[in-house]
């Protein structure tokens, strides 16, 4: 398959992988200039940088990459395998490493007026987002317009229906704390990036004890964001949702939230 349609492919099926390009060679090496790899999350791939011990090694700089999403630039000379060179071709060669990332998931968790203006700000800065509720009218495109997966389950279902990856943001904006202690549980357990629950530290309080009574692991409880967002002193559903926001796309972007002018 040609390698630029089998990332086309990848895109097509929402996943994730990364394209190893060979930008550099001296002297004698296995393949050249514009070489591609295309390594795909289960460390599958198309197209090859010479394989043997460079290609083996390549591909597992590309599996790193999916995972922490970073750019790599990796130089290899291929001399003397006793000093730990991948060959003996003589030469050396760079390879420049792209992840190629689906659209981070965010999910939300109750479809309500809050719920409604996160799903609306997630999707204007590039989520795919998922709204799930156990109350079926809350859970529809006439409900909740910008959302692109619907799940109509109670919330200790969705595990079983979605596959939450750690590219998972998950936001609970539940009309109350019994709907939580009932169902939130699955979801610790989950590879999901990020778990919020929306509502006053007293409302966490309530259901961390609960949680903690039902036996659930406090380090498990200390992933939760409660009350979560930053504080911007948000009283209205759609500031609440920039407050929410914020916090995920500092989280996934490494930011501090600090005032920029400081």
């Amino acid at each position: 398959m040609d390698i630029f349609q089998a990332v086309v492919n990848l895109q097509k099926k929402g996943q994730a992988g990364a394209l190893c390009t060979i930008i550099d060679t001296q002297g004698s090496t296995p393949r050249h200039e514009g070489s591609k790899l295309l390594v795909s999350e289960d460390g599958s791939f198309t197209g090859t940088v010479g394989g043997g011990e460079i290609e083996n090694r390549v591909i597992q700089e590309a599996i790193g990459s999916i995972q922490d999403g970073k750019n790599r630039r990796l130089k290899y000379s291929m001399v003397d395998p006793s000093q730990g060179d991948p060959g003996v071709c003589g030469g050396t060669l760079e390879v420049f490493i792209e992840p190629i990332l689906p659209k981070p998931i965010l999910v939300v968790v109750g479809g309500g007026h809050c719920g409604k203006a996160i799903a609306h700000l997630a999707k204007f800065v590039g989520f795919h987002v998922v709204v799930s509720d156990d109350r079926v009218e809350f859970c529809t495109p006439e409900a909740n317009p910008d959302a692109d997966e619907f799940y109509p389950v109670n919330m200790a279902d969705l595990p079983e229906k979605l596959n939450i990856t750690p590219r998972t943001y998950l936001v609970l904006t539940t009309r109350g704390s019994h709907v939580d202690i009932e169902g939130i549980e699955p979801l610790l357990n989950s590879e999901a990036a990020y778990i919020g629950v929306i509502g006053s530290k007293r409302r966490w309080l309530v259901t961390r004890k609960a949680l903690l009574e039902r036996g659930v692991d406090q380090k498990t409880l200390d992933k939760v964001y409660s009350p979560m967002g930053l504080e911007l002193n948000a009283e209205t559903p759609e500031e609440i949702a920039v407050s929410i926001m914020a916090e995920i796309i500092m989280l996934r972007n490494g930011g501090s939230g600090q005032k920029m002018k400081n």
